[in-house]
């Protein structure tokens, strides 16, 4: 005769082994939140600023050095006449702008006085992968030293700026960010930064968005060093243009779309390299340009005063110009 009691056992003895695994994968998943907030935490700073108009905002921000140095978002900051962060442990001080780049919505700026606060570490954003936890510290909605926790979705996004121009390297995230989380850092599980968050998409279900941090960086060295961030530019107007496919195969060309030259600047790099309104620029320095954002992205500081080879298309041929680009203003 079979004994209910005794052919439970085994079963009752699974059940009680698979809730101990998941307390301690959850332990496990906890421990990792909390070293890396109790890590990055303290470096996070509350943002008030008041514009011209007398108007206020708030946003979030991070140390990044000891003398005061502090990441933020560009469209944080932007025209403000007075700055003030504050540290969860109540500590205070004014701040100004170092230099932005609304390009990217990245803004440095530095406190005036002494802030006693861990500056954070920043980590190679090439080295993250979807699937990895992703945490991100911020103030939103008035709420300091809120904490939401997630993966990272994708790496290599792109974003539209509020300049016009698109943010390469983005990071896709469904960590929770609302308003007052944009210029926060978005951390891993040790507690260093691999983004700077910048936007959510409203309406849409947790999809949020960090600016990598190598992007970060870069701006913060183009920053310290001239002022701003340097960019190229060959003085031309263009729109993008679609390549027929004959065209394509006459010229050996494997993209679907280049840059229509609609006009060229007078006195510009591009007219003293002739060339001419009309041309189809299909390539900077071999590298394939499809579009307007392509042209952008490939015209960057290293090329300022450089000769640079401009692949075009000129009736049916694909001809080849060196240009010397300006820095762009």
């Amino acid at each position: 005769m079979l004994d209910f009691e005794t052919a439970k056992l085994p079963e009752a003895e699974n059940i009680s082994q698979t809730s101990s695994g998941e307390g301690e994968l959850l332990d496990a998943y906890s421990r990792a939140v909390i070293g890396a907030v109790e890590k990055a935490g303290p470096g996070v700073v509350h943002i008030a600023i008041r514009n011209q108009g007398g108007r206020g905002g708030t946003g979030s921000g991070f140390v990044v050095a000891s003398d005061g140095l502090i990441f933020t978002n560009s469209h944080v900051v932007n025209g403000a006449k007075t700055i003030e962060v504050s540290l969860p442990d109540g500590q205070r001080a004014a701040a100004r702008i170092v230099g932005e780049d609304p390009d990217t919505d990245i803004a440095v700026i530095r406190t005036d006085g002494h802030l006693s606060a861990p500056s954070l570490e920043l980590h190679d954003s090439k080295t993250i992968r979807p699937g990895q936890l992703a945490i991100a510290i911020g103030n939103p909605l008035g709420f300091e030293q809120t904490v939401t926790t997630g993966v990272v979705s994708a790496t290599g996004r792109s974003l539209r700026s509020r300049s016009g121009r698109l943010i390469d390297d983005v990071i896709q995230t469904d960590a929770a960010l609302n308003p007052g989380n944009s210029g926060g850092p978005l951390v891993d599980s040790k507690g260093r930064v691999i983004g700077v968050n910048t936007a959510v998409i409203m309406g849409a279900q947790g999809i949020c968005f960090s600016v990598a941090s190598n992007t970060a960086l870069y701006v913060l060295t183009q920053i310290l060093q001239h002022g701003r961030v340097r960019r190229a530019a060959i003085g031309v107007e263009g729109q993008q243009t679609r390549i027929p496919r004959h065209l394509a195969r006459h010229t050996g060309i494997e993209q679907a779309s280049g840059v229509r030259v609609m006009r060229v600047i007078e006195g510009s790099p591009a007219e003293a390299a002739g060339i001419r309104s009309g041309d189809l620029i299909v390539a900077i320095d071999g590298e394939a340009v499809g579009g307007i954002d392509d042209l952008l992205r490939l015209l960057n500081h290293a090329r300022v005063n450089r000769d640079v080879k401009v692949t075009v298309v000129r009736k049916g041929e694909v001809r080849e110009r060196y240009v010397v680009p300006m820095e762009r203003h």
